[in-house]
């Protein structure tokens, strides 16, 4: 019967702009504390240039939240949300690097060359410089711009570093995880280093040993405190939680000892901590005078990773993959300027709408020469209008080609399958290469001590498949592939990769550098490319030139 249904649908809605999603699961996960209660009575209006505070979970799951039927209490996250806006047809990337660089300059990753993994700690890469960052352009209009928390895009030049792009400070983690308590790192055997950073600078006198979820806590309150909240502030506060390693000081496991799966139990004690931490953040901006001019937005950074206590059950696949599990995120908007709150939003939304639209709300100016892939959504998620974006490049990563049987046949010469690449025009969605991790992952398969994997449920592919095609309105689980049944289809969303394959720049995905060690540093992950050493070898390089010109010169003489 489902199948059926999905075949009756018509190739009209590639051509349509509208969307259907399926409505959230609302959960009883308790109240939140009544401090977060209160109405604002010119609710609804901007009165000026809002503060803007916008909180990134890492790696929390689709389901791990209380109003999506979690086991995980989240009394704050399901307070905020009901009182705001949940964003339940929002996409972001599949890992982390590629996420926050689309955050932080509204485009798409193979518009700025970060198209395939992460940014790795050794690498000399970084978020490129020629590409305007959301700071910088909040600075224009007379923002004080903060980011507390987890970095991850490129620090091997100072010019990389986030103070340098666009922040007035900073207070984290340079690189994608680390001890919660010692905040070390080791990206290899023998290559390990400190990693929490004060603006430009390790933060050895700022670091007691206190959890990281609860010190860039601390620091954002700090922060809130000594601002004049009568001047616009945009905090970015990029928690490390509930990225591994699963670390949590031992009282938040006290509601989920029952949990017999040690990494869910773990994973359940650090997002309670994470709630608890985003309940004081909103306390702090009541406090000092910020929250009734304020937009607060949640976000995940990409799906939940099972193997570490995440789940995004009902959905396919986990982190890293390009399938719903990976790249559906838990986000929502909380703010008393919002004109339809307690609603529901099941329109697309990209994590690159971000930059254009807090730029728009902030008074600034979007500079015409910079071509965005964001769109501004303010009105979608305030008034419920429809929103502007139709289509979602999930990406085109040219090096991931580890499909064997891809070819330009099975792309009906349009594209080459081999290529990982996944897209979203409409209701359809076309993914081709190797997607990744497909399996579904049930609650039921957290129940035993260790990781079980005989709860999940599979597809066995055909032999050589490397292009599926969903209905997502109408599946939103990834379960009936139509590609054999809407060939058309098919060949329209290639033909759309191959446009958006046209813009491409080519990708940075340098070797490792030896030098990036941290011994060499003071042991300290941190910039190591010294541009005078640069310019030195550029002039032996040149006076050796110069040499061997005037021998040669000489010997024509």
């Amino acid at each position: 019967m489902v199948a059926a249904a999905l075949a009756g649908l018509s190739l009209l809605s590639l051509l349509t702009c509208g969307y259907l999603a399926w409505g959230s699961r609302r959960g009883g996960a308790g109240e939140a504390p009544g401090s977060l209660l209160g109405e604002d009575p010119a609710a609804g209006t901007l009165r000026s240039q809002p503060h803007i505070i916008f909180i990134l979970a890492d790696d929390q799951g689709f389901r791990d939240v209380g109003y999506h039927g979690s086991e995980i209490r989240t009394p704050t996250l399901d307070k905020l949300a009901a009182e705001g806006v949940k964003l339940e047809n929002y996409y972001v990337q599949p890992m982390c690097t590629p996420s926050r660089s689309q955050l932080i300059t509204g485009k798409y990753q193979i518009h700025t060359g970060l198209q395939h993994s992460i940014i790795r700690p050794t690498q000399p890469n970084c978020l490129p410089l020629d590409n305007v960052t959301l700071p910088q352009k909040l600075k224009e209009v007379g923002y004080s711009t903060h980011m507390v928390g987890k970095w991850h895009l490129g620090f091997y030049r100072r010019e990389c570093m986030p103070t340098q792009r666009g922040f007035d400070s900073f207070f984290g983690s340079l690189l994608g995880s680390g001890d919660y308590y010692t905040h070390f790192k080791c990206d290899s055997p023998g290559i390990c280093g400190y990693d929490l950073y004060e603006n430009d600078n390790a933060a050895w006198d700022h670091d007691n040993g206190i959890y990281s979820t609860q010190m860039y806590t601390q620091k954002v309150q700090q922060i809130l405190a000594s601002h004049n909240p009568r001047k616009p502030i945009f905090l970015y506060v990029a928690y490390q939680a509930v990225h591994s390693p699963l670390q949590a000081p031992g009282r938040y496991f006290e509601h989920y000892r029952s949990i017999n799966n040690i990494n869910r139990r773990r994973y359940a004690a650090m997002l309670a901590c994470l709630d608890e931490a985003i309940n004081n953040v909103t306390l702090a901006l009541r406090k000092y005078g910020y929250y009734e001019n304020s937009i607060i937005i949640y976000s995940s950074d990409n799906g939940g990773q099972p193997m570490a206590g995440g789940s995004n059950w009902p959905l396919r696949g986990s982190k890293g993959t390009y399938w719903e599990g990976g790249i559906r995120a838990v986000g929502f908007v909380h703010s008393p300027l919002l004109k339809n709150k307690g609603s529901v939003c099941k329109e697309l939304v990209h994590i690159t709408d971000w930059f254009p639209t807090l730029i728009t709300l902030a008074e600034g100016q979007i500079d015409e020469d910079i071509q965005l892939d964001g769109y501004d959504v303010w009105e979608t998620i305030s008034e419920g209008r429809r929103s502007p974006r139709v289509d979602i490049l999930h990406n085109i990563d040219p090096i991931y080609t580890k499909a064997k049987n891809g070819s330009w046949a099975a792309g009906y010469g349009i594209w080459n399958t081999a290529i990982q690449s996944a897209i979203r025009v409409n209701h359809w969605k076309l993914l081709t290469g190797n997607p990744g991790y497909s399996d579904w992952v049930p609650p039921q398969a957290f129940s035993n001590a260790g990781p079980n994997r005989w709860h999940n449920e599979r597809v066995s592919w055909s032999a050589g498949k490397t292009v599926w095609l969903f209905n997502i309105t109408a599946d939103p689980y990834e379960r009936v592939d139509l590609s054999a049944r809407h060939p058309e289809v098919v060949k329209q969303l290639l033909r759309r990769l191959s446009q958006f394959n046209k813009t491409a720049v080519p990708v940075r995905y340098p070797p490792k550098d030896p030098r990036s060690n941290p011994k060499l540093n003071g042991g300290v992950w941190g910039p190591w490319f010294k541009e005078d050493e640069k310019k030195k070898k550029s002039d032996k390089s040149k006076g050796a030139n110069k040499q061997k010109k005037s021998k040669n010169k000489k010997k024509a003489n």
